[in-house]
């Protein structure tokens, strides 16, 4: 994976790859079969929170994703669910008629998945960068003043530091 590769893709590739991540959709889907005693071919858009909620526990307990482990402390959110869902369902080759229930298929739901955890993991990231870079710029620039140096020279060492977060940051994104 090249630095040029963007924080989503690199993302969304690990998870694409992970056996954990693999193992915990293939579960939980499963779960969701089960729960509607299998009357419909695919996961249904009402069950899609109550699955998020245990793919995330799943992936911080029973199948430990690094990723998930350390940018996803909860459970994504109604209106991660929901903007997943929509943007799996946007882009489907056959959409079904009105009179079928709307439902995810295994490859659908695995993608749904992947696209929710991969929102959900760079938005956390996205919010580390934002909370670190200010509090260390703080603390460059009140050195810098201590100590009386050029603006230059802080100016330099802010902008070192701050991309020495994104990169760290980025870098954490691979697992």
């Amino acid at each position: 994976m090249g630095i040029s590769q963007s924080a989503s893709q690199r993302v969304s590739s690990t998870l694409l790859n992970s056996s954990q991540f693999n193992s915990a959709c293939d579960s939980v889907y499963t779960q969701c079969l089960s729960l509607t005693q299998q009357a419909f071919p695919g996961v249904l858009p009402y069950q899609l929170v109550t699955a998020a909620a245990n793919l995330h526990q799943d992936l911080t307990s029973l199948h430990p994703h690094p990723l998930i482990l350390r940018w996803v402390p909860d459970s994504p959110t109604r209106s991660q669910v929901d903007s997943a869902f929509r943007f799996v369902t946007r882009h489907r080759e056959n959409p079904q008629s009105d009179e079928e229930p709307l439902v995810l298929d295994s490859p659908q739901f695995r993608e749904w998945a992947r696209v929710l955890f991969t929102d959900a993991v760079v938005s956390s990231a996205g919010m580390a960068v934002m909370k670190r870079v200010p509090v260390g710029v703080l603390g460059i620039a009140g050195i810098g003043a201590a100590a009386r140096t050029g603006k230059e020279v802080v100016g330099v060492a802010i902008g070192v530091y701050a991309l020495g977060v994104a990169t760290s940051v980025y870098l954490s994104l691979s697992g």
